[in-house]
């Protein structure tokens, strides 16, 4: 099953150890001054999906297992991050272990809380931390060149990749980010190999302030939209510190305080959400009287690999999947009348799994 990990990063005292307290539940310190976060802390954090709830009662589950994302935080990168400033290349090397990058953007004004750039600017915020990930991608670039030149030698097989490297050397040295690198597809299947971090896709969270709800929207949240549109990225906006306060409250009273602030979900959900849909990630169900599980698989994977996630053997003993939708498994009450209705189909290895399938499996 594939494992979803997220990279939190930005500048120091933007918001980041608040908006991991909140999706963690776990009190990391967040003081108000840089480099609070000295080691990078990680925390698995369940995407609550109410459909699992819903097939869960319908099958008396024992328990309810959640797609999860690993996330985590990592101490604020300052300007020369990639040359050793601030606590240095450790950071950068934390973010090219995981899967995205989570880039939290300060939008909020606050005398008491220091800024290290002296002013609130976003955009002036994601260019450093974007030059400081093109510069550590850039100096990665130089070193495997430099390899590349020396084991060619008499290995034909090496040009492309070294002719590769000559041009994405050249292109990081125009202060350009690897996602708009136009690559061949033989090319992408070279640069996959290599953890790149401006090849990472991108969320910007923009933090704002709690006088900004509901609409979560001011002058600065506007720039940050406008900057990812030219990028093709998106924003999450969220008050990361209302946020770390709804953290602490009973499912039940942290509902109706969203309710009550016209809010119909947590910001920390519509996050997980989106990083899935970044990844182009979909859940498939399974459901029982043991348990009801949600596992993760890539957009367009098939029910033989999608039976593979479950366990190897599944998947080579693969006969048939019995598929049904989650709103026809709710609509007749479970899968002995969904059948009984029709609305069971049976399906071969090359069936292509939508989100939300409740699937059965059938092997030998």
């Amino acid at each position: 099953m594939k494992e979803l990990s997220c990279g939190i990063v930005g500048l120091p005292n933007v918001g980041k150890s608040t908006l991991f307290n909140a999706l963690t539940k776990k009190q990391v310190a967040a003081e108000n001054y840089p480099f609070c976060t000295i080691d990078p802390n990680l925390g698995i954090v369940n995407l609550i999906d109410p459909r699992l709830e819903q097939l869960a009662l319908l099958h008396k589950s024992k328990k309810i297992v959640y797609a999860t994302v690993t996330f985590v935080d990592i101490a604020g990168l300052v300007k020369g991050a990639s040359k050793g400033e601030g606590l240095g290349n450790q950071f950068l090397a934390n973010i090219r272990e995981t899967d995205a990058i989570i880039q939290v953007v300060r939008c909020f004004e606050d005398e008491k809380v220091i800024h290290i750039m002296q002013e609130i600017d976003p955009i002036q915020d994601i260019e450093v931390i974007n030059l400081e990930l093109i510069l550590a991608d850039l100096q990665m670039a130089e070193n495997i060149t430099f390899r590349l030149a020396k084991q060619m030698k008499g290995k034909k097989e090496l040009e492309a990749e070294h002719a590769l490297f000559t041009k994405i050397l050249s292109h990081l040295n125009q202060n350009l980010s690897l996602r708009k690198f136009s690559f061949t597809e033989e090319e992408a299947k070279i640069a996959k190999k290599y953890p790149f971090l401006t090849l990472k896709k991108i969320l910007y969270v923009t933090n704002v302030s709690e006088n900004d709800l509901p609409s979560m929207e001011n002058p600065l949240t506007r720039r940050v939209q406008e900057y990812a549109n030219v990028e093709g990225n998106k924003i999450i906006p969220l008050s990361a510190k209302l946020e770390e306060e709804i953290a602490q409250l009973h499912e039940a009273d942290a509902k109706e305080f969203l309710h009550s602030i016209g809010l119909e979900e947590t910001g920390l959900n519509r996050l997980i959400k989106a990083a899935f849909e970044l990844l182009g990630l979909v859940t498939f169900i399974t459901a029982g009287e043991m348990e009801t599980r949600a596992w993760t698989i890539q957009k367009g994977m098939t029910a033989s690999q999608a039976a593979g996630c479950i366990h190897s053997d599944i998947e080579k003993g693969f006969i048939r999947a019995e598929v049904i939708s989650y709103s026809d498994m709710i609509t007749y009450k479970g899968r002995v009348q969904a059948r009984e209705a029709g609305k069971a189909r049976s399906e071969g290895k090359e069936y292509i799994v939508q989100d939300g399938d409740v699937i059965l499996f059938y092997h030998a």
